[in-house]
């Protein structure tokens, strides 16, 4: 019986080159009855110990693969680490910023589970027509007084969201304030609304920040598939996510309610806002209009670091 398994499961195995680590194509129940058309009746669970006894094991796929480096990965994580110590010295602000998981708005099933002594009942199916409505939330993270700030858009993720969540936050009258008030650090994702690509998101942070403010803006971003380098992720959107976990968020309210009742034994404090602006995806940024932005990319990677710095008031 032994040797005819061995000959059942040599074909469909496969393994690790680099490992001891095996598998075979076919369940249980088929390798068993693979051996009763071989007279040889076996049960799944005599095929199962068979199959411990020669280190297989159950498995499923795990999501390791980050697909291949970029050359220059290592080279920007030391140059996001010296700006950030270059700005942090120099008293000036430094914030991360991101996109979170767009969420629908109604009676539907929220990863995760919380005490209660009944569990509450949502809808069996995820349609976006039944909710009422898509929440697009956008965080901003203030590394030095770890404050966090969400801003849920109702409409499209777009670098207009980005930028006004930015610039509301700015103007915040009971904002920390910070030594050196004449630049700012942005950190953000090499993707996305705020991501390197997007023209508009530049475009705006010169119209609507640096312009406006005569501030002095430097965006730094992490590279591509290294978003969760990026603190936002682990210092404010992760507890987010843990404070409403196994709850519905049946309204904007109480979406609102969640993340602003998000706190940590390390002092977070978070304050959350309702944007309902209707932004619209695809606005397209000219080669003109590009060029006429105060951008100056920095010698360190440029595609990824670039500064914007205010333009003189037009005459």
């Amino acid at each position: 019986m032994v040797s005819s398994l061995e000959k059942i499961i040599e074909p469909e195995t496969a393994g690790d080159p680099m490992s001891e680590k095996k598998w075979v194509r076919h369940s249980l129940r088929q390798l068993s009855g693979a051996l009763v058309d071989q007279e040889q009746p076996v049960s799944y669970v005599t095929v199962r110990r068979l199959l411990k006894e020669r280190d297989y094991s159950l498995h499923s796929n795990q999501k390791r693969l980050v697909g291949f480096a970029h050359p220059d990965r290592d080279r920007q994580f030391r140059y996001i680490r010296r700006v950030r110590q270059l700005f942090g010295a120099a008293g000036h602000p430094i914030i991360s910023v991101d996109g979170k998981k767009k969420e629908l708005i109604g009676d539907f099933k929220n990863p995760g589970r919380t005490w209660s002594r009944q569990a509450q009942a949502v809808n069996v199916h995820d349609f976006a027509q039944e909710a009422l409505g898509r929440a697009v939330p956008y965080g901003i993270y203030d590394l030095l007084h770890n404050l966090g700030y969400v801003y849920i858009g109702t409409a499209a993720d777009t670098p207009e969201l980005a930028v006004d969540a930015i610039v509301h936050w700015w103007q915040l009258p009971d904002r920390p304030t910070f030594a050196n008030e004449g630049k700012l650090l942005i950190l953000a994702d090499s993707g996305g609304s705020n991501g390197c690509r997007p023209r508009l998101w530049k475009k705006l942070l010169q119209e609507r920040l640096a312009d406006p403010f005569g501030l002095e803006v430097m965006v730094c971003h992490y590279p591509t598939g290294a978003s969760k380098w990026n603190p936002i992720e682990h210092r404010l959107f992760s507890y987010i996510s843990l404070n409403w976990a196994g709850e519905p968020l049946r309204s904007f309210e109480i979406m609102l309610g969640y993340i602003r009742d998000t706190e940590t034994e390390t002092g977070l404090k978070v304050e959350a806002y309702l944007t309902d602006y209707p932004y619209q995806a695809g606005l397209k940024v000219s080669d003109d209009e590009l060029a006429a932005l105060n951008l100056l990319p920095r010698r360190v990677c440029p595609r990824w670091n670039y500064v914007i710095k205010p333009r003189p008031p037009s005459a």
